[in-house]
């Protein structure tokens, strides 16, 4: 009888502990994520190994003793996403912002062991993609590419052989734009408030700008110098929006994935000719003992109806021109007669995976950024980017100028990045010799060693 107990306390006990097991087991399947915090993704493990995000500016990752009560809820969910998926995540600067890629280099070349993305400047990617130096992104099924989230310009200017190597998150920051001088524009009796109706309506043209320039440019004292002028500002940002304000381009990949050149097509010559007789006749060009940057102090003096430059001399907070006197209008660089829409040259960072990876080590990374970068759960805000730019300018400028600019179809990478840097490919050999030879002849020029280096590119 004794025996015959214990074997049903055992049985009981058994059950009992069957029945505790399949609870916990209950528990562990019915594991969600926080309200507002990503789906977990099942099977995704680090086994406690740190993954590095090196990019070139954060010298100091350490969390704020204070911190407000955004970034503590972003502490919280990066808390939650490196238990949940038992990995240490540090986001911390490698080298500089020429360097980095040199740092990545250096790390394909002997890999340590070491999980880590790269974060590089767009100037610095060509020979590392050229070199099969980096993972492709589109391998990763744990991410989706086309979700709204990933910019879609940079996705574009990765791309080689259907493959994409480097991506970024978010909308594009404004570059280039066309500022103006609300008071200069109204003492040559233009309503600046008709530059914004154009740019919404379609007609903000390059016909339409000169119209403008036509009517400030100003010699007030009759002594044969101007002393208003239409404009001043960079001029080779104004040569480069010339060609890409026309449809045209300098460089290329063209349907057999091979980079070409460009720069010789009607659309790119056309607008720099146009931009070469812009800045000839209507533009501040630079004094005799000015420095390189002489614009950024002319156009505060009050004597130039539009400035070229890039947005963040105006809409950043600290910028260049907050303490400008006159107020100021933006808006975007007009279109030529073969453009189809206002554009400004993208220069987004680009995130980089290194090519030393297996495919799952490859796709864990990727994903893991995914998580890393998501906006902070409960402040996703999507006019988050105003910041205080309202401040600075009229809400047109804010809201219909620096808005549209962001989407990406106004956003556009100059392919010359994928062989060297703007001022080693292009300022040399062409932007910075327009006044004394016309952009057919400098192109022509410059053919033989573009070519060469798009041949390295292209592994010939």
């Amino acid at each position: 009888m004794k025996k015959l107990i214990s074997l049903v306390l055992a049985a009981l006990m058994l059950l009992m502990s069957v029945s505790a097991m399949a609870e916990v087991s209950a528990v562990v399947e019915e594991k969600t994520a926080p309200e507002g915090y990503p789906e977990i993704k099942e099977g995704v493990d680090f086994g406690g190994q740190t993954v590095y995000i090196y990019d070139y500016w954060t010298n100091n990752n350490e969390r704020k003793a204070e911190p407000t009560d955004e970034e503590q809820a972003q502490y919280d969910y990066r808390d939650w996403l490196m238990e949940t998926y038992n990995v240490n995540i540090v986001q911390i600067q490698k080298g500089d912002w020429a360097s980095n890629v040199t740092e990545l280099t250096n790390f394909t070349t002997a890999p340590d062991g070491t999980l880590c993305l790269y974060i590089l400047a767009p100037d610095f990617v060509g020979t590392p993609m050229a070199n099969d130096l980096f993972a492709a992104w589109d391998d990763c099924d744990l991410i989706d590419l086309s979700a709204e989230k990933w910019n879609k310009a940079t996705i574009d200017f990765m791309t080689k052989g259907g493959k994409v190597y480097g991506v970024s998150t978010g909308k594009t920051e404004p570059r280039q734009c066309l500022y103006f001088n609300k008071r200069v524009l109204e003492e040559a009796n233009i309503d600046w408030e008709t530059i914004y109706d154009m740019q919404a309506d379609g007609t903000w043209t390059w016909e339409a700008f000169e119209d403008m320039l036509k009517k400030i440019n100003k010699d007030t004292d009759n002594d044969g110098t101007l002393d208003i002028y239409g404009m001043t500002g960079n001029n080779s940002d104004l040569y480069l929006m010339g060609a890409f304000s026309n449809g045209g381009t300098f460089f290329a990949i063209n349907d057999a994935g091979e980079l070409e050149i460009t720069a010789n097509s009607d659309n790119t010559l056309e607008g720099l000719a146009w931009a070469k007789d812009i800045w000839a006749n209507y533009g501040y060009a630079q004094p005799a003992d000015g420095s390189w940057d002489y614009f950024k102090d002319a156009w505060k003096q009050g004597f130039c109806g539009f400035y070229m430059y890039q947005t963040y001399g105006g809409f950043n907070d600290n910028s260049e021109m907050a303490d400008m006197t006159d107020e100021w209008g933006c808006v975007a660089f007009p279109k030529g007669p073969k453009g189809d829409t206002y554009v400004h040259i993208a220069s987004e960072n680009v995130i980089v995976i290194p090519n030393v990876y297996d495919a799952e080590t490859v796709n864990k990374l990727a994903f893991i950024y995914d998580m890393w970068s998501n906006a902070t759960p409960g402040y996703d805000d999507e006019d988050s980017w105003i910041g205080n730019k309202y401040n600075y300018t009229d809400d047109r400028a804010v809201d219909e100028t620096y808005a549209m600019l962001r989407e990406d179809e106004h956003s556009k990478f100059n392919a010359c990045l994928y062989i060297g840097s703007v001022n080693d490919i292009l300022g040399q050999p062409l932007l910075w010799q327009l006044g004394g030879s016309t952009p057919a002849e400098l192109v022509d020029a410059a053919t033989p060693a573009w070519q060469a280096l798009c041949d390295t590119f292209n592994g010939k």
